[in-house]
């Protein structure tokens, strides 16, 4: 079976040739492109695999092309302000957009409104979900990151407003990037700021993980797939590879070139708005304001290739090639509806436009959904509950529940020794 297409999506500012366009990653080819408007930076998502959204820069709309017919804007979503940041979740259910300091939340299969979050205090400029669609984080200009469950957004308790699930207030200035790692919920983020540090964190427990301290602001940040090297894109023009297997990787640290992976890449003249890499983790796209998009060999960090644009870049990023992207003939599965800019459409006359139902159970009569998150943290405070007198009582129960477990730990760490063992065989096998 034959590896899935690459492909570079890209915009800049000026927009004389196109809004955004599609490059094939390795040969640089122009596949397609999308014409009407320009994109606002970290406003270009993909949504479903069918559509290419923008957000129109400095204006109040969300310009909507079918991801397969190139020529044509196919929709325009009309919003109550200018976005300044806009995301789609991978899942295809829910569309973001940052509009002044209100994170707005529309579920995509109807069009809906579903909540207004007013947690900053400063505009928005970059909004990121989970790969597995159930958090986003969102940053802004007051340098708050705040980690959000789409579960509590979206289906609130009537009577409390929707509470993000971790604020993160280390950055003394703008957040300017977020990178939100793999593995969902136990995923690592990673945060971008112009007080020149970038940060990691661990999604699950909202722990500071790693502060790398730089000479300039950090404007983009991304993390390669297996999350061996952070890289950072600087105000300068550089592009720094911090290392984070280094056996002296402390919680602070100053970045310093060395022999252990952290390096610098050189070769834009302006600030570094954007940074990608592929899913091998051999290369890495990076677009500035000199007007080019780069393409680095990781282990060398040479340049492949340049790119020239006709202004400044607002968004690159690599992703696999949709599956109807090529196909002139294929539409969308389902049509986007009229997206509405008001709470509770019924009730600023709009409901019967939307062609849908919207059913509302009364308080106290949903069911309680737990999350992953909170039935991870139950079944840990159950192990951890095993060896407590209070569940198995004093006495001879104990001992003996005691002694059994003793007795499965050790057949536990044999079957894990000897997993280890095979495994080691095997990789140090002369092929």
């Amino acid at each position: 079976m034959a590896a899935p297409m690459e492909v570079v999506v890209c915009a800049d500012s000026a927009s004389q040739l196109w809004n955004c366009a599609v490059f094939e990653l390795h040969s640089g080819t122009n596949l397609l492109s999308y014409r009407g408007g320009n994109s606002s930076p970290r406003s270009l998502t993909l949504l479903n695999g069918e559509f290419i959204l923008g957000a129109q820069l400095g204006k109040n709309f969300i310009n909507v092309w079918e991801i397969q017919r190139k020529d044509q804007l196919q929709q325009k979503i009309v919003c109550p302000g200018i976005v300044t940041c806009l995301t789609a979740s991978p899942n295809g259910l829910y569309l973001l957009a940052g509009i002044a300091e209100a994170i707005y939340v529309w579920e995509v299969s109807s069009g809906n409104l579903l909540a207004i979050l007013t947690r900053h205090y400063q505009d928005l400029t970059c909004l990121r979900f989970t790969d597995d669609s159930s958090h986003f984080i969102s940053g802004g200009k007051d340098s708050l990151a705040l980690v959000w469950s789409i579960t509590n957004v979206v289906q609130p308790d009537p009577s409390a407003s929707p509470e993000p699930r971790h604020v993160w207030t280390s950055h003394s200035l703008p957040i300017t990037d977020i990178h939100c790692g793999l593995m969902g919920p136990q995923a690592r983020v990673a945060t971008a700021s112009l007080d020149q540090t970038a940060k990691l964190w661990e999604l699950s427990s909202g722990e500071l993980l790693l502060t790398i301290l730089f000479d300039v602001g950090i404007m983009s940040v991304t993390l390669d797939p297996c999350e061996y090297f952070l890289f950072c894109g600087g105000s300068d023009g550089s592009i720094f590879q911090v290392s984070l297997c280094s056996m002296h990787v402390s919680r602070d640290k100053t970045f310093q070139s060395d022999n252990e992976g952290s390096q610098v890449f050189k070769g834009h003249r302006n600030l570094v708005t954007s940074l990608s890499v592929s899913m091998d983790g051999t290369l890495l796209l990076s677009g500035s304001h000199d007007e080019t998009i780069r393409l680095w060999d990781i282990q060398s960090k040479q340049t492949i290739r340049i790119s020239s644009l006709k202004g400044p870049v607002t968004n690159a990023f690599i992703i696999p090639a949709p599956a109807n992207m090529f196909l002139p003939d294929s539409r969308p599965g389902v049509a986007l509806p009229r997206f509405s800019r008001h709470l509770n459409p019924s009730e600023q006359a709009e409901g019967s436009e939307s062609g849908g139902m919207c059913l509302r159970l009364q308080p106290g009569s949903q069911v309680s959904e737990e999350t992953y998150l909170e039935k991870a943290e139950k079944l840990y405070s159950l192990m951890c509950a095993v060896t407590d007198k209070s569940v198995f009582g004093d006495g001879e129960n104990t001992k003996v529940r005691v002694s059994e477990l003793e007795e499965e730990v050790k057949t536990l760490k044999k079957i894990n020794k000897d997993l280890y063992d095979f495994s080691t065989q095997l990789l140090t096998k002369p092929s």
